[in-house]
């Protein structure tokens, strides 16, 4: 911004703050007799306001700013309406300029500007959603180890109301040629920690730069998403699922990493990437129609472990049939070295707690080999829908002996079929049913644990309004507890049946 620009930006908010307090200040002490009633519009312009008054003349609902001795007792109510559709910072901004202007609606000047200009209060926006959650393990078996579940530390044997997600997003454009994407979370874990929670963390921080005014070619530099899985790609806002699949999501930590991306996107596919979310079709955003770029690797809001960097590609196209029916095919795949963290652990329960080799400090030098490629099918809920996506490679991971992390095989994915139902009254409804399955490790855990994991889930997702949302769904689960215990044996499977719910707001 130019200096002069953000000197004025600031001078208008000292003046804004100024006439609040002032505001408030003849709110708290001011009198009015019952039978006048005196509001200020902030909104309105300076014609809203009607003629000018004669002098000496002051009549209800009227204040006026040229003759201190003839202005009127303070208002006893501020009625603050904001226009209709979202308010922008530039509106509460514009609502205090107007109440310092004088009554022939000449604004105050604070140095020289052109009108015509956008302020950056006029292209940024905040939003962000919030996500409640309870668990219940409602069956174990017998020889089950405790409950544990990748997506979600809260399903455990002591847990009970937990915050999934508290995000808060600031983005926009700061001109024609550059967007920014902020995005934090205020319910995050700090790693390592078995009681440490709702701290916040950085998520998404990035810049795109549009190479081409049409913005079909632009480059993102920053901590975002890497387009890799349509399923990490779509925000978790969005999801009908709690969680998404570990065959696909062990790919990536938090989905995100700090990298450089070229993404390639069509103007058609801009307007109808943008469409499927509009709609309430549950799309994944723009994430291009070809992707590719350079990320470190060791996942979001974690450093960097060996100096190298991964390889990431994607290519994804959506068929518009004449029905209306989108269905999306996309391919990806990456390529890069994982240094895995280590703890102690008991080999298969058997002996003295010692870190696994091949981990980070021991042995794992510049990291093992870790490389993917998936495929996916998305059919978007027109009112029925579908979604598969299946990944191969290999990766990190304990051998059977628990004694070494090693470069394994590893294959995993999930089919999910969807419905969509809107009503009058009751708003929408998505029912689904998902199977989902992963062998491999899961190189982000520590010690990379080779899991076997096959899941069944039953659910649905109430929308009352765009505000409000319910999940509840019910889950039969056969998975490998990820927890590495410096006693007794680790990496024992969970078996068991999970009920979830989760209530989720939009602001």
């Amino acid at each position: 911004m130019p200096r002069n620009h953000q000197f004025s930006s600031i001078l208008r908010l000292a003046f804004c703050s100024i006439a609040a307090i002032g505001l408030l200040t003849s709110l708290a002490f001011g009198q009015v007799s019952d039978d006048e009633e005196y509001v200020v519009d902030p909104f309105a312009t300076p014609d809203d306001q009607g003629p000018p008054l004669p002098d000496n003349t002051i009549l209800p609902g009227r204040m006026r700013l040229d003759d201190s001795n003839s202005v009127p007792p303070p208002p006893s109510t501020l009625d603050f309406e904001p226009p209709d559709g979202d308010t922008t910072i530039g509106d509460l901004l514009r609502a205090g300029d107007r109440l310092l202007m004088p009554k022939d609606g000449k604004e105050i000047s604070t140095g020289e500007k052109k009108k015509s200009e956008s302020k950056w209060y006029d292209k940024l926006t905040v939003r962000g959603y919030a996500q409640f959650r309870v668990n219940g393990v409602t069956h174990e078996a017998d020889d089950s180890a405790p409950p544990n579940f990748a997506g979600d530390s809260s399903i455990d044997a002591d847990r009970n109301f937990f915050i999934r997600r508290a995000r808060l997003i600031l983005s926009g454009d700061v001109n024609e040629r550059v967007a920014v994407y902020l995005q934090a979370d205020f319910a995050s874990s700090v790693p390592g920690s078995p009681d440490s929670e709702l701290y916040s963390q950085v998520r998404d921080w990035y810049g795109d730069l549009y190479i081409t005014k049409d913005r079909v070619h632009r480059v993102r530099v920053g901590q975002s998403k890497i387009p890799y899985g349509w399923e990490n790609l779509q925000s978790s806002s969005l999801r009908i699922p709690l969680d998404r699949a570990d065959g696909t999501n062990s790919a990536l930590r938090n989905e995100r990493d700090l990298a450089v991306l070229y993404y390639y996107t069509p103007e058609w596919t801009q307007e109808l990437f943008k469409k499927l979310i509009d709609d309430n079709l549950k799309g994944s955003g723009n994430y291009g129609m070809f992707g590719f770029g350079l990320f470190n690797g060791q996942g979001g809001s974690l450093r960097d472990r060996n100096n190298q960097v991964h390889v990431v590609s994607r290519f994804t196209y959506p068929f518009v049939f004449d029905n209306g029916q989108v269905i999306e095919l996309g391919i990806q795949g990456y390529l890069g070295n994982y240094v895995v963290q280590g703890s102690p652990i008991a080999p298969l329960g058997v002996g003295p707690a010692a870190t696994p080799m091949g981990t980070e400090g021991n042995g794992a030098g510049r990291g093992q080999i870790d490389r993917r490629m998936a495929a996916s099918f998305i059919m978007y809920p027109q009112p029925w829908g579908f979604q598969a996506e299946w990944n191969v490679g290999r990766g990190p991971a304990l051998n059977d002996a628990q004694t070494v992390v090693e470069d394994r095989s590893l294959q995993g994915g999930y089919a999910m079929l969807i419905y969509k139902r809107d009503t009058e009254e009751w708003g929408t409804f998505f029912p689904f049913a998902r199977y989902s399955e992963f062998v491999g490790g899961h190189k982000s855990y520590r010690n990379a644990p080779y899991s076997h994991m096959r899941d069944w889930e039953v659910g649905c997702e109430w929308q009352f309004n765009k505000a409000v949302e319910l999940t509840t769904s019910y889950l039969w689960v056969d998975r490998t507890n990820l927890t590495a215990f410096s006693s007794g044996e680790s990496y024992r499977p969970f078996i068991g049946q999970i009920a979830r719910a989760q209530l989720q707001i939009n602001y």
